[in-house]
């Protein structure tokens, strides 16, 4: 996506309520992670592969409340789902002097359990989240979302992100399946859109809103290797 002259960039450099880029742990996330890189386009690709790999994907984790929807919680529970894990880079690079913003699209996944799909009864995710970084002049798309360990339990070619070319979910997976489909595109956002988010999910996924929680027991990535083992099983 091309800027104007009149894009405002100080909207996407500055901490907000959830991505907290002035948090000390996201600065000091941030500064590890970039380490000695020389160039924005070296700390950007740093900095995504530190949060697609050393925060684990598991939507099993999910906490809705607003004050724990934030880059910082995502770092002090090392886990999260796709939206986490973008508020976390897009704070990561404004931590840097990076711009960088959240966007949204509805997602078509197949790349999913057995058991989360019953739960959601549905292979459709509504706003699902990465972020986009402003590099050498153009937006940037960069998915951190699903760890190299879970692409391997999978048999999925994880998302590799060079800071030039958009990095988002391939259509196919390795054997040539349909891996993931994109239906709408909600735009880029400056900062969380919490309320919509909330309202959204609790029209499509109204089993997050109840008091029963426990099916959000669970380790995804302990999930899909134990399915993975059984399809194995299942062709001998």
């Amino acid at each position: 996506m091309a800027t104007t002259a009149t894009e405002d960039f100080g909207i996407y450099l500055r901490p907000t309520r959830f991505i907290d880029s002035d948090h000390p742990a996201v600065i000091t996330f941030a500064q590890k992670s970039a380490g000695d890189a020389g160039s924005d386009i070296d700390r950007a690709i740093r900095s995504f592969y530190a949060v697609r790999d050393q925060i684990r994907y598991d939507p099993y984790c999910l906490d809705l409340s607003q004050d724990r929807f934030k880059a910082s919680v995502v770092l002090e529970k090392k886990a999260g789902y796709c939206v986490e894990k973008a508020l976390l880079l897009a704070a990561t690079a404004r931590s840097l002097g990076i711009p960088g913003r959240l966007r949204f699209a509805d997602v078509r996944n197949h790349l999913t359990t057995q058991r989360l799909k019953e739960i959601m009864q549905t292979d459709l995710f509504i706003y699902h989240g990465y972020t986009e970084m402003f590099l050498n002049g153009r937006w940037v798309k960069a998915t951190p979302t699903f760890n190299l360990s879970l692409c391997e339990r999978f048999g999925v070619k994880p998302l590799d992100f060079d800071g030039e070319h958009d990095a988002i979910f391939h259509e196919f997976d390795r054997k040539g399946n349909r891996h993931m489909e994109y239906v709408h595109d909600h735009g880029p956002f400056a900062d969380l859109p919490y309320d919509l988010i909330m309202d959204t999910f609790r029209k499509h996924y109204p089993m997050h809103f109840t008091q029963d929680k426990s099916f959000l027991a669970g380790d995804f990535e302990a999930e899909a290797l134990r399915e993975q083992k059984g399809k194995k099983l299942a062709t001998i």
